[in-house]
């Protein structure tokens, strides 16, 4: 399996990801939402670096967008993880986190998860990985790394938070 990223990109990339955000919201007021599972460290450690360039704390939430796939009928449903938003969404910029976009329909569930939660002032997307193959037209605005990709393949992010390092992989999925 093809490491692409290790723990030292991933970090440069978040860092250069974290002044992309701060620079288009003109240091205006945020909050970062993680989309579960591996989108809620990398939304923290965003928030973290933000703070470190602001001198401000940034909020960030949990969302779970199980209930809001539509592929539930191909792939039932896991354990619903927690969604957690630590002030109101209504009326601000929210920054969806992910780890990688690929079709696009993960975010779609996300925003339809969010408005259950208010009407954001505007909704921005970082990801760390862009493979592409789109099936929705959705863009990201903050990418860690594009990442061009065939169809069988599968590219796996892992977190310290959860799988104890940090990396990027290409793995063949057929």
């Amino acid at each position: 399996m093809p490491r692409v990223m290790d723990a030292g990109d991933v970090a440069r990339a978040l860092r250069r990801m974290a002044h992309e955000i701060v620079e288009r919201n003109k240091g205006g007021d945020v909050v970062l939402v993680g989309i579960q599972t591996r989108g809620v460290p990398l939304a923290e450690r965003l928030a973290r670096l933000i703070g470190e360039i602001e001198g401000r704390d940034v909020p960030v939430g949990a969302l779970d967008i199980g209930l809001y796939r539509d592929d539930l009928a191909a792939h039932p449903m896991k354990e619903l993880a927690e969604t957690t938003l630590p002030v109101d969404v209504g009326g601000r910029v929210v920054v969806l986190v992910d780890d990688v976009l690929y079709t696009g329909r993960t975010i779609r569930a996300a925003l339809d998860a969010l408005t259950d939660f208010g009407r954001p002032a505007a909704v921005q997307l970082a990801v760390l990985v862009d493979r592409g193959h789109r099936q929705l037209p959705i863009r990201p605005d903050f990418v860690g790394k594009n990442l061009p990709t065939a169809a069988h393949e599968r590219v796996r992010v892992s977190v310290s938070e959860i799988d104890g390092t940090d990396e990027v992989a290409i793995e063949d999925a057929t």
